[in-house]
């Protein structure tokens, strides 16, 4: 089944790229597992990928050789489909030194590391993403080869709840725990939780800015609202969310 990916751009394939994109559209095909696309650079070899995603309609995930460049192909195919979901999934360490000894001074030198809070958010959404939709771009680096668990395990960490539902709020709070979240009442932060009354905040780990506002009346779930983190301000309403 494909999927509909549609390039936004002012401009169309020239030269030999519509027969760069034919051919690798042919190959796809005939059944072949490899293609090689060559070309300077500034010769738009981007571009003709962007198209070779949109005429075979199907999920891709690119694979760049290191972070800068898996930043630059990010920036670029999230500006040819602003229609699609185009994740990012890189390392999200900034810093990593393993745990090392060094004989000749008998000295240990422990395990010490620094984790990038925005990479840590995009790779997330970038993992939800694949569960909600068909039309996706994963732009990824070798990070990516190394698996995050069961997709049926991952999936079940999930907390659904409805306008009109009925639940007991601390059950809820607890089915939010149950999933890994905590409790934050002071500082809301990524894969937190507050609670006010009868009113839950969360925000999700997906997310930095918007967080999800659910309100109680008694036993039955009231309203769902997507708000801003820092103002407060109400952006939008739902009959039901994840």
């Amino acid at each position: 089944m494909t999927m509909h990916f549609e390039v936004a751009s002012d401009f169309t394939p020239q030269g030999d790229q519509p027969t760069a994109i034919a051919t690798i559209k042919s190959m796809y095909a005939e059944g072949q597992k490899h293609a090689v696309l060559m070309g300077v650079t500034g010769s738009g070899k981007t571009f003709t990928m962007a198209n070779v995603i949109k005429e075979l309609g199907l999920p891709t995930l690119l694979i760049a050789p290191n972070k800068t460049l898996a930043a630059q192909l990010f920036t670029e195919l999230r500006e040819f489909f602003p229609n699609n979901a185009v994740g990012f999934f890189i390392s999200y360490y900034d810093y990593y030194q393993p745990e090392a000894y060094i004989p000749s001074s008998d000295t240990f030198i422990a395990k010490d590391s620094m984790i990038n809070d925005d990479i840590d958010k995009m790779r997330h959404a970038a993992t939800q993403t694949l569960f909600e939709r068909k039309d996706v771009i994963i732009v990824a680096s070798v990070s990516c080869i190394y698996g995050l668990g069961s997709p049926k395990s991952y999936a079940n960490l999930v907390v659904d709840v409805a306008i009109g539902e009925e639940i007991e709020r601390n059950k809820f709070l607890r089915s939010l725990i149950d999933i890994q979240y905590s409790r934050n009442d002071t500082a809301l932060q990524r894969g937190t939780f507050r609670v006010r009354g009868d009113v839950v905040d969360i925000l999700p780990s997906h997310q930095k800015d918007q967080g999800i506002r659910i309100e109680f009346f008694g036993d039955e779930v009231e309203s769902i609202s997507i708000f801003d983190v820092l103002t407060g301000k109400k952006l939008k309403s739902h009959e039901s969310i994840s």
